[in-house]
């Protein structure tokens, strides 16, 4: 069954006032595009334990350096463990590490490693992995390098420990190692494959990588000497089906034991169905559509803010989600540090909308074309907005267009309206600072604001957690006033379940964790 409510908090102490803390940074992770049909199930023997599991699109890269969706995660996930993880509540736990210290002044972190455990290809977990993987997260073409900006020095103690000494103060470290930046990769796979090893991924988790068939499928087989607990199933098999009507039927008819994102006009039948179930729970992610600063019309701040004030967030999610959401104003969510004031929506203003059309110059209204993705919940999310801007003269025109290109288009700016979301994050920064800040990865709309530039760096090597709070506070002023994102709903994790599979956890991250499945 499902539940509306949120199911996470955030709290573990890091310095005593820290909060507990995991982007997909150096991407946005919104995954709609490709094909979508019927995959067949493939024959397997009758003592072998398989868990097919439907993905909205085709993860872009394997490789934790160099990925930047959503959609990677799901099956990196799986391959990889990390230093540290999220367990049920939201609250940061130790994976690959046994204990940590942080120096008073919020600049060194000694990690103590666990033993006794191996890739999957026999090399062995210990300190200089960890310097290994965090320092190629620093290279110049990792997208993780701006999560390790901080990072001053990594210095082996022994075997088994690890210092990290940072430049100066990073609230978000430990929830960082909680992502992708976290996750251990083989040093001698890498050494091995090269640029190529996005295809040859290798890690310590619970499942090894098999094959990746691009557009179709990714298949990975049981690790026999999982360190962590019992793996009871033989294989994954992660199918693309970009078509969420067609997974939910497939999952119906048991060719899918998993759906990583139901639509929310499927729920009730599946929940009516007696082969599968919904899970749909508040996580942390946002979406909406970024509005270039640097292309007309929106050079114009008036303009911005007009289509801002004119997207109704209630009826957006009553119409395109049944539901399923809640409105949004910021990135930060219930249960996130940052969450309050400056998340609520204001009703609609039509006086309002037209003095700012007024104001930019443009009275009786303008056009422009938003880029949305292929599937037809893109679809739906285009139509929507296309009729609420209408009602104030506001043309949109819609343009499709695949999740790759979307992403290539929002880092090179060449847009004029891009509809990406954001998976989110336990920490405000992750959030926030890539998204806002000048030149940073995720700045698709090209922002440029001094003071905002200073808040956000000051929030983010603040460790006092009310002082964080109100620099946000702050910062989402000017983000309200640039308008350069219009945020409009937090979204829910909406998992389609076969009965047949036992043992699933929901984690607030949004991330099928598939260490402790079965299946009936």
């Amino acid at each position: 069954m499902f539940s509306k409510k949120a199911r996470f908090t955030f709290a573990t102490a890091i310095i005593g006032t820290m909060l507990a803390l995991t982007g997909c940074n150096g991407g946005n992770e919104s995954a709609t595009s490709g094909k979508s049909e019927q995959k067949p199930q493939a024959s397997v023997p009758a003592d072998k334990k398989v868990i097919n599991i439907g993905l909205k699109a085709d993860p872009p890269s394997l490789d934790p350096s160099q990925s930047n969706a959503l959609v990677d995660r799901q099956v990196q996930n799986s391959i990889y463990d990390k230093l540290f993880d999220l367990d049920k509540d939201g609250n940061i736990v130790p994976v690959l590490v046994e204990s940590y210290e942080v120096s008073p002044d919020g600049k060194m972190y000694t990690l103590k490693l666990k033993k006794g455990i191996t890739f999957h290809d026999g090399t062995e977990f210990n300190a200089d992995v960890v310097k290994f993987n965090i320092e190629r997260n620093r290279e110049d073409n990792s997208r993780r390098k701006n999560e390790m900006s901080f990072v001053q020095k990594v210095e082996v103690v022994e075997s088994q420990t690890v210092k990290i000494e940072l430049s100066e103060p990073f609230s978000p470290f430990i929830s960082i190692l909680t992502d992708r930046s976290g996750m251990m990769v083989s040093p001698e796979a890498v050494k091995k494959y090269g640029d190529d090893y996005l295809n040859h991924p290798v890690g310590t988790g619970a499942y090894a990588f098999v094959e990746h068939v691009k557009g179709d499928h990714v298949t990975l087989k049981k690790n026999e000497n999982y360190w962590n607990g019992e793996v009871k199933i033989d294989e994954l098999n992660y199918k693309v089906f970009t078509n969420g009507t067609a997974a939910v039927q497939n999952l119906k008819s048991g060719q899918l034991d998993f759906i990583d994102d139901v639509p929310t006009k499927e729920i009730k039948g599946l929940e009516n169905n007696p082969v599968g179930k919904v899970v749909a729970e508040s996580g942390m992610a946002y979406q909406g559509f970024y509005l270039n600063t640097k292309q007309e019309p929106f050079t114009n701040k008036y303009l911005r803010q007009a289509v801002n004030k004119a997207v109704d967030r209630e009826a957006f999610i009553k119409v395109v989600l049944d539901g399923y959401g809640a409105p949004a104003n910021s990135p930060f969510g219930p249960g996130n540090l940052a969450h309050g004031d400056s998340d609520k929506v204001s009703k609609i203003d039509k006086q309002e909308i037209k003095d700012l059309l007024d104001k930019g110059g443009k009275p009786e209204g303008f056009s422009f074309k938003l880029q949305i993705g292929t599937s037809p919940v893109n679809e739906q999310f285009g139509a929507v907005i296309q009729n609420m801007l209408k009602t104030y003269g506001i043309q949109v025109e819609l343009e499709k267009v695949e999740f790759g290109t979307m992403l290539e288009n929002g880092a090179n700016h060449k847009f004029q309206a891009l509809q990406l979301g954001w998976s989110g994050r336990p920490d405000p920064d992750q959030s926030f600072f890539d998204f806002v800040v000048t030149d940073q990865p995720n700045n698709y709309a090209a922002v440029s604001n001094p003071e905002l530039d200073k808040l956000a760096k000051q929030a983010r090597t603040e460790l006092d957690q009310a002082k964080r709070k109100a620099l946000y506070d702050q910062a989402m002023e000017i983000v309200h006033d640039e308008s350069e994102y219009v945020y409009i709903y937090h979204d829910f994790n909406r998992f389609g379940v076969s009965k047949k599979v036992t043992g699933f956890e929901y984690i607030p991250d949004g991330i099928i964790h598939t260490q402790k499945l079965d299946k009936q």
